[in-house]
């Protein structure tokens, strides 16, 4: 088959994926490089398992194929990301994970269509997705919030397995800030998106690694773009009050309904719920101030997206 006189740079942010790393270079060498100029990125975002020495023989195994950085620490997913896409060639550019649920078929298949109708970001979407209940339902939050804050299409589903062409990969690397939110930058950019359905397979090994944590994380990202550890615990102590003071309001109405007590003074119900509720509503303000104040001193101190400690190409 003759090769597209175009290039693909295949992402792929690497956590824990020694053992299926590997696999895939392989498949996606075989089943690609005969249809595209192709370059594969390896990103191994600080993976407490061996994937660092696995992605090096990768790149040993095919060095005119395969670029490969790894980071100094684990950055998260989104900025290894970003730096797949500083470091890629690519016309166009696939992000897809290290963990076989996306298969390669389906690349090929996305890529065809990326192609073929000149979109700047193609999104996939799934008739079933494989994911746990927690992860399913993360998911879903995550979009109702794209929806309101970052103005998404409705009917889009923000998938990690997308691709982005020369375009906006130049334009998505301009941004400095320490904690980039991909979707977030790709939406700001373009509204010329498309989306193609694909199937979606089990985790061929392991767990997933999106913890409560790094959703509530992606979520802060998505809706204010920076982050501090100390002001988020504020604004979660703000909802914790404004919850105690809706739980206290049920109970004094439950005593008057049912008559468990009545030595409770004139007044105090409602004296004790104002106080509780407003001063959650002032804790929640006052921690999503200060985010955005922490993010500009962040930004200010030029935290870094990333550091590569180690590059093969």
């Amino acid at each position: 088959m003759e090769k597209k006189n175009f290039l693909v740079s295949i992402i792929v942010p690497v956590y824990k994926g020694a053992e299926t790393i590997g696999r895939l270079a392989d498949v996606l060498v075989a089943e690609m490089s005969p249809r595209y100029n192709l370059e594969i990125v390896l990103v191994n975002d600080g993976s407490p398992d061996n994937s660092e020495a696995v992605c090096a023989e990768v790149y040993h195994k095919y060095p005119q194929t395969v670029k490969f950085y790894s980071l100094a620490r684990n950055f998260s997913e989104h900025n290894a990301v970003m730096a797949g896409l500083n470091n890629c060639r690519g016309d166009f550019a696939v992000i897809m994970d290290d963990d076989f649920q996306n298969p390669v078929s389906e690349a090929i298949k996305l890529i065809d269509y990326a192609v073929a109708n000149d979109f700047d970001v193609v999104y996939t979407y799934y008739s079933e997705k494989k994911h746990s209940f927690f992860r399913n339902l993360g998911s879903s939050f995550n979009g109702r919030i794209a929806n309101l804050m970052l103005k998404k299409p409705k009917d889009l589903y923000l998938s990690s397995f997308k691709i982005v062409n020369r375009f906006l990969i130049n334009e998505i690397i301009k941004y400095e800030g320490s904690a980039p939110y991909i979707d977030g930058l790709i939406l700001r950019t373009t509204n010329h998106i498309g989306k193609i359905e694909v199937l979606h397979e089990k985790r061929a090994t392991g767990r997933s690694s999106y913890t409560f944590k790094k959703l509530f994380s992606l979520w802060i990202n998505s809706f204010i773009s920076f982050s501090i550890m100390p002001l988020r615990i504020m604004t979660g102590a703000g909802f914790v009050f404004a919850c105690l003071s809706f739980l206290l309001a049920i109970e004094i109405v439950s005593e008057k309904i049912f008559n468990f007590t009545d030595h409770l003074p004139r007044g105090y119900a409602t004296l004790a719920v104002l106080i509780l509720f407003f001063a959650g509503i002032q804790l929640i303000a006052i921690g999503i101030c200060g985010e955005y104040v922490g993010r500009i001193f962040l930004f200010q101190n030029k935290r870094p997206q990333y550091v590569i400690r180690k590059k093969l190409e």
